[in-house]
């Protein structure tokens, strides 16, 4: 059943949705970004007008999630469609909440990431709202928190909701991601001992034990690049991201500290990826007595990985199909992180599905506006096919 997505409409909604400074209050200018309170009426309300069910609460004080429920008519599957409403920072833009359209390009911050989806999920649940022929299932649209730092949204959201399945709206250039990359920060601490430049015989250099660990983080680095990997996101990688040590020039450093990355791949674990560092540190203990240092996890997301075969993903591939006319293309893997992993690790199995556009997390941000419409329609018709 074809439904008519309201193009104006789309274009409108997500206008509205960019004007509006819902920054991440941890990644502002000095920390003071705006956060998602506006944002989150502007949604509330939106859902009241189109006569969903609203939930408005805040999982830490100032940051509310708004959740939407569009009741289904019997016992069919439940669907969920999330989309986050922060932003990350905008340093570098000219005009960051000023949306600017030139041909068929919508410019500004959060264009693409995700207010695009978050627009699309609002006009494709007033298609279905308005429709002569209800879902069987119910379906709730999840306009969630803090994604851009540490997802505090969608960890309460799943704490309050079940789903059977669901859509992240995040940018995937209309592609059915149904796997992407996890990640583990891992904090490395070596130790040495301070003493004065001019007595070397004291000093034990902190610093230089750590370019030691550097070196052989580089190797792992390649050896990683040269595995197999996953057929969806291909190899895990590692960088080192965050780098800090010594007190002064003339003085051996105590400490250092590095903040490193390890993105993983689906079958990884985090205890795995950070034996491999923790081998690392033991193998370099081994070849000097004077070499101390440790690791530990400082902060860790899973990968997602969704089996071809799941009825969510074969719904929207149905979707896509329909919408696109197009049976040919393939399932794809992200090598980014997204909210999909929490949805999926609650028992909820999740795809990942956005529009097309460029620029995210960059001073020139922008969505194509055809493919927010088209993700639209293929929210509408994937939850015709789930929803039974």
């Amino acid at each position: 059943m074809q439904t008519d997505i309201d193009r104006d409409r789309i274009e409108a909604v997500l206008t509205d949705l960019v004007r509006i400074d819902s920054t991440n209050p941890a990644l502002g200018a000095d920390g003071r970004g705006a956060g998602e309170q506006e944002i989150a009426t502007y949604v509330a309300d939106a859902m009241h007008d189109i006569g969903l069910a609203v939930e408005h609460w805040e999982p830490v004080p100032g940051r509310p999630n708004v959740v939407g429920l569009l009741r289904g008519s019997g016992n069919g599957r439940s669907l969920m469609w999330n989309a986050h409403t922060d932003t990350v920072g905008v340093d570098g833009m000219d005009a960051p909440f000023e949306p600017t359209r030139r041909n068929e390009r919508l410019y500004g911050r959060g264009t693409q990431d995700m207010k695009g989806g978050l627009a699309a999920q609002l006009v494709a649940a007033r298609a279905l709202a308005e429709s002569d022929t209800p879902l069987a299932g119910d379906l709730l649209i999840a306009a969630v928190v803090d994604e851009e730092h540490k997802s505090i949204g969608t960890e309460a959201l799943v704490e309050r909701y079940h789903a059977d399945g669901a859509i992240v709206t995040e940018p995937t250039d209309l592609q059915l991601v149904r796997a992407h990359k996890g990640f583990v920060w891992i904090d490395i601490q070596t130790h040495g001992r301070a003493a004065h430049g001019s007595r070397p015989a004291e000093g034990v250099d902190a610093n230089m034990h750590m370019g030691r660990v550097l070196s052989r983080l580089e190797d792992l680095g390649r050896s990683l690049s040269r595995r197999t990997g996953h057929p969806l996101v291909g190899a895990p990688s590692l960088h080192a991201g965050q780098l800090r040590g010594g007190s002064a020039p003339s003085v051996y450093a105590a400490d250092c500290h590095l903040r490193m990355e390890r993105r993983t791949v689906p079958g990884e674990s985090v205890e795995e990826a950070l034996e491999e560092v923790r081998d690392l540190l033991r193998s370099l203990r081994d070849e000097d007595a004077n070499f101390e240092a440790e690791a530990e996890i400082a902060f860790a997301r899973e990968p997602l990985e969704t089996p071809a075969d799941a009825p969510i993903a074969a719904a929207t591939r149905e979707g896509l199909t329909y919408v696109l006319n197009d049976e040919s293309a393939p399932d794809t893997g992200a090598s980014f992180w997204t909210d999909a992993a929490l949805l999926a690790d609650a028992g909820t199995e999740t795809v990942v599905l956005g529009p097309k556009g460029a620029g995210l997390h960059t001073t020139e941000e922008w969505v194509d506006l055809a493919s927010v419409a088209q993700l639209a329609e293929v929210l509408v018709q994937t939850a015709r096919h789930y929803c039974t």
